[in-house]
């Protein structure tokens, strides 16, 4: 969304009390800067899993002495569509950042190969279903918990119970999905609402609503 400060005022783009942005603009309009924006974000994404994965990720399992509260670690993985959501506020810009991240996170090596971009559609699904039931209208802190949580829900109900829990006893599948959807609400969801607010906040979203909302907070 290509806008300046005036007519963002006038479009009523200020923030709201909730912390929910109404977007303006066409919804379905993307500009080059949000497609190069977004990569950046999801090779930095993609990068950071490749570190998680190798360096990280290991450590906190082998303290996870239950299973299923091993799903409290995929809200890391969720990142990059809920943050790639929030700055864009487009259809398909949730999904794209995902996927990128996930081809990137591929290509550096990890455990899962070629898995990671089912998990990439489906988790961007998620997060591109919960903004869809909003029309890209809102994208307060509520919205984005609700991402999380759908992102979580998708990746673990439709991949992960049949790939990697298929032999979990039902109980177990459905405790894995309490701890996948925390942990979606609270790293992705709140997780990600704060990062996006900290670049705001640090001047490096200025061309984006984020930007434009950081400057509305300030000039109050």
């Amino acid at each position: 969304m290509s806008r300046t400060e005036s007519s963002s005022a006038s479009s009523g783009s200020a923030a709201s009390p909730t912390g929910d942005i109404p977007a303006t603009g066409r919804p379905t309009s993307w500009r080059g800067i949000d497609f190069v924006t977004l990569a950046v974000l999801a090779v930095a994404f993609g990068v950071a899993f490749w570190g998680w994965d190798m360096f990280l990720y290991p450590f906190v399992i082998a303290g996870l002495a239950f299973p299923p509260a091993q799903s409290l670690t995929l809200g890391v993985w969720l990142l990059p569509a809920v943050v790639g959501g929030l700055v864009v506020r487009r259809p398909g810009a949730a999904l794209f950042t995902e996927l990128i991240a996930a081809n990137v996170e591929m290509l550096l090596g990890n455990q899962w190969g070629p898995g990671v971009l089912v998990s990439g559609v489906l988790q961007g699904l998620g997060v591109e279903l919960a903004l869809a039931a909003f029309r890209w209208r809102r994208f307060g802190v509520g919205v984005v918990m609700l991402a999380g949580a759908l992102a979580a829900t998708f990746e673990l109900v439709f991949y992960e119970w049949w790939a990697y829990q298929a032999e979990f006893a039902f109980e177990w599948k459905l405790l894995a999905l309490v701890f996948a959807v925390v942990s979606g609400v609270v790293v992705a969801g709140i997780g990600g609402w704060a990062l996006v607010r900290a670049l705001a906040g640090a001047g490096a979203l200025r061309p984006f609503p984020p930007g434009r909302e950081q400057l509305a907070r300030s000039a109050r």
